[in-house]
């Protein structure tokens, strides 16, 4: 059915959130005038980490984002795993001859500390990053569709918000819910997303299981397209 699954980074492959909000608040809360609140910091996802500090900070935002980086790589050392069963479900899906891709709203100097961190920095087979002046999500799943010259049915991603379920039903193409972090939005996630929660990774690697994955031919080159 798919032959490009994608996946989201924080909240999905591993439990990173609450390290990038620790982060961001510990070094970027010198450059404002109080002290940085989750729901505060929560507001700036969606963008990539320059786009983050830049949101908040009106003076010096260079020093902060180098500041962010020193604290980001420091507590990253907290979060050296991903979710139980998450590299046994890529590993299958790279088996099946899937395009295994990850579309996070990281830049690319957390991604690749988080990969590194995580000792996937091999694994994915198509990386496409943040965007420092808007969410860029779209975007780069309709890249990815026009790269491999595959119809929205044989796409689908994976991520941990309601926000990933907005993003592909504008687009048209299938979004699976990751419920299996710490205080996930379960009841939100059921209800824009009803026949598509899953609670561990577990269940998801079982249901890739059953779905019939044809073999990706390679795909013609593909025009450019603009991105944000």
């Amino acid at each position: 059915m798919f032959k490009i699954v994608a996946f989201d980074m924080d909240g999905t492959i591993a439990d990173t959130i609450p390290m990038c909000i620790q982060a961001f608040q510990n070094s970027i809360s010198p450059y404002v005038d109080h002290e940085l609140g989750e729901k505060e910091i929560m507001k700036t996802f969606g963008l990539n980490e320059i786009g983050m500090v830049k949101s908040v900070v009106t003076q010096d935002w260079e020093s902060a984002i180098k500041d962010f980086y020193d604290q980001y790589e420091q507590l990253h050392d907290k979060v050296t795993e991903m979710f139980p069963d998450m590299l046994r479900l890529l590993m299958f899906l790279k088996k099946q001859k899937i395009v295994v891709a990850l579309i996070t709203g990281k830049g690319e100097k957390c991604c690749a500390i988080t990969l590194r961190k995580l000792g996937i920095s091999n694994i994915f087979d198509e990386i496409l990053c943040g965007s420092e002046r808007a969410a860029n999500k779209k975007e780069n799943m309709e890249y990815l569709l026009c790269k491999y010259s595959i119809s929205k049915d044989e796409f689908c991603y994976i991520g941990d918000t309601v926000e990933d379920i907005k993003v592909c039903r504008e687009l048209g193409v299938m979004c699976i819910s990751a419920a299996w972090k710490r205080h996930a939005s379960t009841i939100s996630l059921e209800k824009e997303n009803p026949d598509y929660v899953f609670r561990y990774v577990q269940e998801l690697y079982e249901y890739f299981q059953l779905e019939k994955v044809p073999q990706l031919k390679l795909p013609p080159i593909c025009g450019k397209i603009e991105r944000i």
